[in-house]
């Protein structure tokens, strides 16, 4: 896999102590921050590396390498709505869907990797499907599925970061309550939530894509 290196984002104002590093990161748990190389100073040569040799996702936040975990359940979910999104995508040419290791560098020296996306065919460079093993692009539509080591501070900063990126909309499935909140920009008077019994559509992203909600989760299908 070749590789591409960026300067890491180094902070103006970085941080003094590992618990405001890990709080800057959206207060993400400690094992998840890989501190080889230091923090502040990873790259995205760095990320390429670990992904392939050790097959771990990481996302590059602030020069900083933080593993992506996700647990038996929220795996099984994310590929039935990539499978239910590619369903769709597919047979249309619309553009491409992606797993949860899909690497994008959604902003300059951000990368992160959502569970599944859509990315359509008019954000492909000069509209061509990218090659590289992160692409500079957003999707128009990413999924996260909730896992236990993820906080509200660390989902909010990715709603936020999506948005300015460009990204359209933004599932929040959250397989406890076994709901998803829709968002279309980043404040929450921006979302609303879909329960078991509801229908999830792709708005204006994906006209015509509507599945039940019940449909997401294994043990609720029919």
């Amino acid at each position: 896999m070749a590789s591409t290196t960026h300067a890491p984002t180094i902070a103006t104002d970085p941080p003094r102590t590992v618990a405001e590093l890990l709080e800057r990161l959206g207060g993400v748990p400690a094992d998840r921050v890989r501190f080889r190389p230091t923090p502040g100073t990873a790259t995205e040569e760095d990320l390429v590396r670990i992904i392939d040799r050790e097959n771990m996702p990481c996302e590059l936040v602030e020069g900083v390498l933080v593993e992506k975990t996700m647990g038996y359940r929220e795996s099984q979910i994310a590929v039935i709505i990539a499978a239910l999104l590619l369903q769709f995508v597919r047979p249309r040419r619309l553009g491409i869907v992606l797993g949860e290791a899909g690497t994008l560098r959604i902003l300059p020296n951000l990368v992160r990797i959502p569970d599944t996306c859509f990315i359509s065919r008019d954000r492909f460079p000069g509209g061509k499907r990218p090659n590289e093993p992160i692409p500079d692009l957003a999707p128009d539509l990413a999924v996260e599925v909730i896992s236990k080591s993820n906080t509200k501070a660390e989902m909010d900063r990715k709603l936020r970061e999506y948005f300015e990126a460009g990204t359209r909309i933004v599932w929040m499935v959250d397989p406890k309550s076994r709901t998803v909140r829709v968002h279309t920009g980043p404040s929450a008077r921006q979302s609303t939530v879909k329960k078991l019994g509801d229908r999830l559509d792709g708005g204006e992203v994906l006209p015509g894509f509507a599945v039940g909600v019940a449909e997401l989760f294994p043990d609720e299908e029919a």
